[in-house]
């Protein structure tokens, strides 16, 4: 996996397990069983790769792209990072083009317009807005790439909302755009995840697990399905199930830091003390971050 995917972001979650709705996290977050049961936990770390989430007000009226409304076309104010600081020069670059992109009446000067936008917005990590300009390409030019990119922008948002009116909003994005993706390629098996993962969290998770079964009939060593399929057996404390899942994965690539971790926690379940402590300290040599390490000390605290 890449430094980014394999990174720990652990914020707290709080939203209801009922709406499965840390399965679609299970990429960047660490599950902490608690008292024999699956209990998704996060706890914030330094660096920031994806939006984090933060809660709009309760009862905030959200736009179609899922902020809160009137926030979209301003720099920093979207709920994904309120805590990340915009240096003053982006944020009259990017108002610069929103006025330019209003204004702006030529068909193709609007969609350069666009372009840049939704580069921008990616750069700040306003994923969502990025992925409403990336979706104006797409509709324009439309294909699997264009579609694609505009659903990867929106799922990037998806992964760290933490209400269930943006989760609600943000899901059904993605699962429209990677629809389209996958009109185009049924084969593309990034989307076929993701889009899984989607519904997981949604109001149909058995047909996100019929996605994620079908990814690994093509792929058997796909390890973002194998990955997520583990920690769905984790968050349903069907323990030896993830055993199998994780070690599995571990086969795969045992330099996957977050499958190495998982499997210690998995194995603790299950009271193979001594295998998870391996597993553990694997995962520890995997990686310098400093949360990673403060949850496997934890771990192996509790093994003692």
């Amino acid at each position: 996996m890449t430094t980014r995917t394999s990174s720990h972001q652990l914020i707290l979650l709080a939203v209801a397990l009922a709406l499965v709705a840390g399965l679609f996290l299970l990429p960047k977050v660490i599950v902490k069983p608690k008292d024999g049961k699956g209990d998704l936990a996060q706890t914030a770390t330094g660096g920031a790769n994806r939006d984090k989430g933060a809660t709009a007000a309760a009862g905030a009226e959200l736009d179609e792209h899922g902020h809160p409304a009137g926030s979209h076309d301003e720099p920093g104010a979207t709920p994904e990072q309120p805590h990340m600081t915009v240096a003053p020069a982006q944020r009259q670059e990017i108002n610069g083009l929103l006025a330019k992109y209003a204004a702006e009446k030529e068909p193709m000067a609007k969609l350069r317009v666009a372009s840049d936008l939704a580069i921008k917005y990616k750069a700040i990590e306003k994923h969502d807005s990025a992925g409403y300009y990336f979706e104006q390409l797409a509709q324009a030019r439309p294909g699997e790439q264009a579609w694609k990119r505009a659903a990867d922008a929106y799922f990037e948002a998806f992964s760290f909302a933490t209400t269930q009116e943006r989760q609600k909003m943000l899901g059904a994005k993605c699962q429209e755009l990677y629809g389209k993706v996958l009109k185009n390629n049924p084969e593309n098996l990034d989307a076929k995840t993701n889009l899984g993962m989607a519904f997981m969290a949604g109001e149909n998770p058995v047909q996100g697990v019929v996605l994620l079964r079908e990814v690994l009939a093509v792929d058997p060593k796909n390890e973002k399905a194998i990955y997520n399929m583990g920690v769905l057996s984790m968050q349903s404390s069907q323990f030896d199930k993830a055993v199998e899942r994780f070690q599995e994965l571990t086969k795969v690539n045992p330099e996957n830091v977050n499958g190495q971790f998982y499997l210690g926690v998995a194995l603790a379940e299950t009271g193979a003390k001594e295998e998870a402590r391996k597993a553990f300290q694997k995962a520890k040599s995997l990686s310098t971050d400093p949360g990673l390490t403060a949850s496997v000390d934890e771990q192996l605290q509790k093994l003692k």
